[in-house]
């Protein structure tokens, strides 16, 4: 999925940081609220009609809560179908039993997700498939309850029938409106919050140094979003039902990534180039892949390009380092430091201990980086071996 922010409505401008320059092109979010029952106060106003009808598209863990019920309650007559079966990285047979369900009740005008990445990228998918048999797109409004962020970008991504991660992008699949409902996280587990937190600083770090972020507001939210994901995450491991910290990461996740509008263009970076080669072929949660990949690529981008080391640097006193005006020894410290935050947060783990076979090293790095051999692909072949 390297390239799902791809699209031939989309304008990409490479920024530049000398000269300064560089194109952002807002996308379509209408509203986004915040904070504890905000779920309860909102829900029923940010339904685009009076006669709108709903359907509801979340995980098997979360049916279990009483999380959806509410939702359902809340709803209404607006309420027309629930489906709660989405697994772990989007897995095509169930988006294809979720889209049959949508395709058949031709009143559904509304999408409601509710969950982490994959119910948000299903409810996507299930739209552009919508659109390409009808010529309408769903409105959707998302609740998320991890900290992934898949909730203010236009792609969608899900697991096809080889357990490999693919995914479709268009400027109308970013939700209408955001509801970020911290009482709603509070059924998260807490590594699961904390994981796709470390998510989050992934999206944070792999903005410093794409190629066609912009300086405003990408690259100053996205320091924003790490030093609050930094300040946070030991709070809310300390304490986590304060719901104030629990809002602060989740404006801290959406800053992350909320901000790359519709001028970016393909995957983020290496770290989540390695998310997607390890994540779904091996069962592996995105939020713990961050965990074992972001620092390592952080040292190995500040120690191989003095470009994206003056970018990382940037990081330095929002991850607790102190500059030294060295940009290659302050962007190598800014992996250490989360590195050792992982540890910090018990989210410590290695690819023997998630079961990937070492003699896969080569088939990992040639997915992440799309390359068969060269000074790169040793490089990121080096890094993989050390992640055992």
């Amino acid at each position: 999925m390297s390239n799902i922010f791809d699209s031939q409505t989309v304008s990409v401008v490479e920024s530049s940081q000398n000269p300064l320059s560089g194109l952002w092109k807002p996308a379509h979010l209408q509203r986004l609220y915040y904070g504890s029952g905000s779920v309860k106060k909102h829900l029923i106003e940010c339904l685009p009609k009076e006669s709108s009808k709903a359907f509801i598209v979340t995980g098997n863990s979360l049916s279990k809560t009483g999380l959806i019920k509410q939702v359902e309650e809340l709803l209404g007559k607006h309420h027309q179908g629930t489906f709660s079966k989405i697994g772990q990285h989007a897995p095509i047979k169930q988006l294809d039993e979720a889209t049959e369900q949508v395709m058949k009740d031709s009143d559904i005008d509304t999408i409601i997700s509710i969950g982490g990445g994959s119910p948000i990228d299903s409810a996507k998918a299930i739209s552009y498939r919508l659109n390409e048999r009808s010529g309408k797109f769903l409105y959707h409004i998302t609740i998320p309850t991890t900290l992934s962020a898949a909730e203010p970008t236009m792609a969608a991504g899900y697991t096809n029938e080889s357990g490999i991660k693919t995914g479709v992008a268009h400027p109308e699949l970013v939700p209408h409106v955001i509801i970020y409902d911290s009482s709603y996280a509070l059924e998260t587990p807490e590594w699961l919050l904390m994981s796709t937190a470390m998510r989050s600083m992934d999206h944070a770090m792999e903005t410093m140094y794409h190629p066609t972020t912009t300086e405003m507001p990408c690259r100053q939210m996205a320091m924003y979003a790490a030093g609050e994901l930094y300040d946070n995450l030991p709070k809310y491991k300390q304490n986590s039902k304060d719901e104030q910290v629990i809002t602060r990461l989740q404006l801290a996740a959406f800053a992350s990534l909320g901000f790359l509008a519709l001028n970016v263009k393909g995957g983020l970076g290496l770290s989540h180039g390695l998310g997607y080669a390890l994540g779904s072929p091996y069962g592996i949660p995105h939020g713990i892949t961050s965990c074992i990949t972001l620092g390592h690529v952080v040292k190995l981008k500040a120690e191989n390009s003095d470009d994206d080391a003056a970018q990382i640097a940037r990081m330095a006193s929002r991850v607790g380092v102190k500059p030294t005006g060295d940009n290659k020894k302050d962007g190598v410290a800014v992996g250490d430091a989360i590195l050792d935050l992982v540890k910090r947060l018990d989210l410590h783990t290695t690819l023997t201990e998630k079961g990937v076979p070492k003699g896969d090293v080569g088939k990992i790095t040639n997915m992440a980086t799309k390359l068969e051999s060269g000074p790169l692909y040793d490089k990121v072949a080096k890094l993989v071996e050390g992640l055992y």
